[in-house]
């Protein structure tokens, strides 16, 4: 009886999920009375077994925002079917001014990368891959989105009926 029950216990989003603060700014507006300075936090969460997300968020304070952006980038989740310990083919995105370009790799390759890319393909679990980043924006959070935006290009497996 217990072993039924516990098939239909349903896990958090949290639950075996890494995170990592990618990108921390501090962002103003001017008001009359002068400056208000608030914190833009931009988190990546994954599992590397396939799932990750991007998630950006402002708060007061660095600990506020940091929270929140990871609880946004949990409801970004992107699932993968990964090949392996790579991707099934190539692609190549864009977001904003940010371009990137992803191949596949033979096994023991590693991965290859740099900047934000690096840090959304470890998390999605991602080991055999080379990913190259030809936008000339050096901002990570685009870099990062332009990532996700390459991964969600990838052809997803079809069941035959």
């Amino acid at each position: 009886m217990e072993q039924r029950r516990s098939q239909f216990v349903r896990k958090g989003p949290s639950d075996g999920f890494k995170e990592k603060v990618l990108d921390l700014r501090r962002v103003t507006r001017v008001v009359a009375g002068g400056k208000r300075f608030r914190f833009r936090a931009t988190v990546v969460v994954g599992d590397e077994k396939g799932r990750v997300g991007v998630g950006i968020a402002k708060g007061l304070d660095v600990a506020q925002a940091v929270s929140k952006a990871k609880l946004h980038a949990q409801k970004n989740i992107i699932i993968l079917q990964l090949k392996g310990r790579t991707i099934p083919h190539e692609v190549e995105a864009k977001f904003s001014a940010a371009k990137i370009r992803i191949k596949p790799a033979v096994l023991g390759h590693g991965l290859i990368a740099g900047g934000a890319a690096r840090t959304v393909l470890f998390l999605a679990g991602i080991k055999d891959v080379t990913a190259k980043t030809l936008g000339r924006t050096p901002n990570k959070l685009t870099n990062a989105l332009a990532t996700i935006e390459a991964l969600k290009k990838l052809k997803q497996k079809h069941a035959t009926s």
